[in-house]
């Protein structure tokens, strides 16, 4: 399921990437020859809000996302996916908070337009909960990996690393 889902991300990532090349290329263009479309600079900003979300949630799927995990490293990977699932946790409950409040912030926009696309301010603004709802499934999805993995090849929620190669010092040869 994580790979049909991941490639549904990767799709849906891409397509708003060339809608969004093509809107600004458009808007340059346009604007050169004296006819500029004001709303296509809006709606590129409305796609790249999403573009972010669904790259944040791949990223969290692939495990891919920049860490600090210098000291952590040094630990067994036992402790490792024991901090890793305590993060998680945190990590849940923000992004939760997150969703609850720009859900509060969609109703209020509702009627808000969007510059001078004529869409409401909603569709951005809903973008925040969706994007964590869709982030705190990931995290959940890893979470469950981690610990449902098998001995032969454990991994943990937020790193590739499954900590039993070189850069675990423990399992190193002398």
């Amino acid at each position: 399921m994580p790979g049909f889902l991941g490639k549904i991300e990767f799709v849906i990532g891409a397509i708003l990437l060339a809608v969004i090349t093509v809107l600004v290329f458009m808007a340059a263009v346009m604007r050169f020859v004296g006819h500029p479309l004001i709303w296509s600079v809006d709606l590129a900003q409305l796609l790249f809000i999403w573009l972010c979300f669904v790259g944040a949630t791949r990223a969290m799927r692939e495990r891919v996302h920049l860490g600090v995990d210098l000291l952590v490293r040094l630990l067994p990977f036992a402790t490792r996916r024991v901090i890793e699932t305590a993060m998680a946790a945190l990590f849940i409950g923000f992004l939760l908070l997150l969703a609850y409040e720009g859900y509060k912030l969609t109703i209020m926009n509702w009627q808000r337009v969007f510059g001078d696309s004529g869409l409401s301010y909603a569709w951005v603004t809903i973008a925040v909960p969706v994007g964590s709802l869709l982030l705190t499934i990931s995290i959940l999805s890893n979470l469950v990996t981690s610990w449902r993995g098998k001995d032969s090849q454990p991994l943990l929620v937020f790193t590739r690393s499954n900590g039993t190669g070189a850069d675990n010092p423990e399992n190193s040869e002398v």
